[in-house]
């Protein structure tokens, strides 16, 4: 439960984009209920309400909050709408970095693209991400895009010296097997 009120605490950081007599719910409780929603199956704002409804009073317990309802999804959705992706990826980082270093010192560096992000009509390539996983505690530590004209090997450099990753061992793809690129990061060790 620690780790949450640290995620609720970190949360509260994020500039609220509501005006100030649009706020009947706090934004942090907003955010961390609709990351439960979505860690327990929901992917529609609609879904997002149903999990905050059905749960109410246990979520009204354990943050001692006092919502009698929960907020409509059109409210959901103006929220996750107007906030700022970075500033959300910023506070994800730094939790996930709270919690991994009470944990292993391994990490898995590995790009995906995702499913139907190719747009052959408006001659779009397929979209990457690159995401640092570690695998001790099962956490995604972060993860970025991977820019179009490029590939993986630029982006875990610069995802690498962005989370200050020190001391741990790295695993990554055979592409990563390059002279100049393991020149570069002497202090990682490549498996």
């Amino acid at each position: 439960m620690k780790s949450i009120e640290t995620l609720l605490t970190m949360l509260s950081e994020i500039p609220d984009p509501r005006r100030a007599e649009g706020k009947l719910y706090r934004l942090p409780h907003v955010l961390l209920f609709t990351i439960l929603a979505i860690v327990s199956g929901a992917n529609s704002y609609r879904s997002m309400r149903t999990f905050m409804k059905a749960h109410r009073a246990q979520l009204n317990k354990a943050f001692g909050i006092g919502w009698k309802n929960a907020p409509v999804h059109s409210a959901i959705r103006y929220i996750l709408q107007k906030i700022k992706a970075d500033d959300v990826e910023k506070i994800f980082r730094r939790h996930a970095a709270d919690l991994d270093r009470l944990s292993g010192r391994t990490l898995a560096l590995d790009g995906k693209t995702l499913r139907q992000s190719f747009d052959a009509f408006h001659d779009v390539r397929a979209r990457q991400v690159l995401s640092a996983f570690a695998p001790d505690t099962a956490l995604v530590l972060a993860h970025a895009e991977i820019d179009e004209k490029s590939n993986e090997i630029p982006a875990v450099q610069q995802l690498l010296t962005e989370l200050g990753i020190k001391n741990h061992i790295i695993t990554l793809d055979a592409l990563h097997c390059q002279k100049k690129h393991s020149r570069r990061q002497r202090h990682l060790v490549f498996i």
